[in-house]
């Protein structure tokens, strides 16, 4: 791929005890198919206490790279602090756990060389190199947020611009202000800003970033905690914007979706609970009323006892959605359509944990306690 003309663009990367994973960040950088001096990276140590600006402090010597240190304030503070050197056309992000494909800036470049009125072009993320079966897990849901966004692109309905290597316009941050806090979601809040303020998100498909997924249940919990705390006060916090038509699919569809998604994750769960618990407790009786000797003679199974009712087949048709969507996805990013077992991996792994942080972040959204990054 070529274009017509190369602007200038800046690579924010920020930092925070990362020095095993950061010099593979800057050096897929490096290896980005694109004019040297048009890329500019600013790299930036957010008060790491490991070897992370030791790591940094040994690409100092590249004419287009620049070193900044500062206290621990968050990630949005590195990245700001980055912005307030930004004299490019052009500035993203790049997470310090995540690797970019050599021709990924090209391909997003490409939107904003053919649509004047694109103000960001988000990437596809995908899980890099999968260990465990919970990263396994991971990477079939990632596979399937490769479909959904870009319908979403197409639809002007995209509600979260990915901190591994969105591209915006700086003038995004000329108009709108810096990143904020943004309950530690800083990329889903500016999306949410640049939809009030009617600014044009794109996805690219075939522009792909690698990151490292959490290893454990433990560490999945806290990110996936993060992201529904975030998105549920997010929405608060823009909630002038539900269901108003001037603000396009993104008010009327994403953020309903995500709010009804949540909602019925949550009934889901609770009409599981109930019918475990009351399946239990009919057994007690049973084998307090007949003895326990009695009760595999009285117990069979009976096709009466399915619910077949209209909460069934909604719950078949959404699992073959998600079917549907990661096979597409996987196509999209893979080029293979075959099931994976990864599929087989989400469908067991988030079925189980899903529903518990949730109710987490509705607890602590409820009670003002904001979940901790990491």
């Amino acid at each position: 791929m070529h274009l017509k003309n190369y602007p200038e663009v800046t690579i924010i990367v920020p930092c925070w005890n990362e020095e095993s994973t950061v010099k593979k960040t800057i050096q897929s950088l490096f290896h980005l198919s694109y004019p040297k001096d048009k890329l500019k990276i600013f790299l930036v140590n957010d008060g790491s206490t490991d070897n992370t600006m030791s790591v940094l402090s040994s690409f100092a010597s590249h004419e287009n790279v620049k070193v900044f240190n500062k206290e621990n304030g968050g990630k949005y503070t590195a990245i700001n602090l980055g912005l307030e050197s930004t004299e490019t056309e052009f500035v993203g992000c790049l997470d310090a756990d995540s690797f970019v494909h050599p021709e990924s800036l090209k391909r997003i470049m490409s939107y904003f060389e053919i649509d004047q009125s694109a103000m960001a072009v988000a990437p596809s993320i995908i899980v890099n190199t999968p260990m465990s079966i919970i990263q396994r897990a991971q990477k079939a849901e990632y596979d399937m947020a490769v479909y959904v966004k870009k319908m979403l692109g197409f639809l002007g309905a995209i509600h979260v611009t990915p901190g591994p290597f969105t591209i915006f316009r700086k003038k995004v941050f000329d108009d709108l202000g810096p990143y904020r806090h943004a309950h530690n979601t800083e990329d889903m809040e500016i999306a949410f800003r640049m939809q009030k303020n009617h600014y044009k998100i794109e996805q690219c498909n075939d522009a792909y970033v690698y990151t490292n997924a959490p290893k454990t249940v433990g560490k999945l919990f806290r990110q996936r905690l993060r992201w529904i705390y975030g998105f549920l006060n997010n929405t608060i916090d823009y909630r002038e914007l539900i269901l108003k038509r001037k603000y396009g699919n993104f008010s009327l569809f994403t953020v309903p979706s995500g709010i009804i998604s949540v909602l019925a994750a949550l009934y889901l769960f609770s009409r599981l609970a109930y019918n475990l618990g009351h399946f239990i407790y009919s057994k007690l009786n049973q084998i307090r009323v007949v003895g326990i000797q009695n009760i595999s003679a009285s117990s069979h199974f009976s096709f009466f006892y399915i619910d077949t009712k209209t909460l069934l087949f909604v719950t078949i048709f959404l699992y073959a959605s998600v079917i549907f969507s990661m096979v597409l996805g996987r196509k999209m990013a893979h080029g293979k359509t075959a099931f994976s077992l990864n599929m087989a991996y989400f469908f067991v792994i988030f079925s189980v944990i899903a529903p518990f942080w949730i109710i987490k972040a509705i607890f602590n959204t409820l009670t003002s306690k904001s979940p901790a990054w990491r």
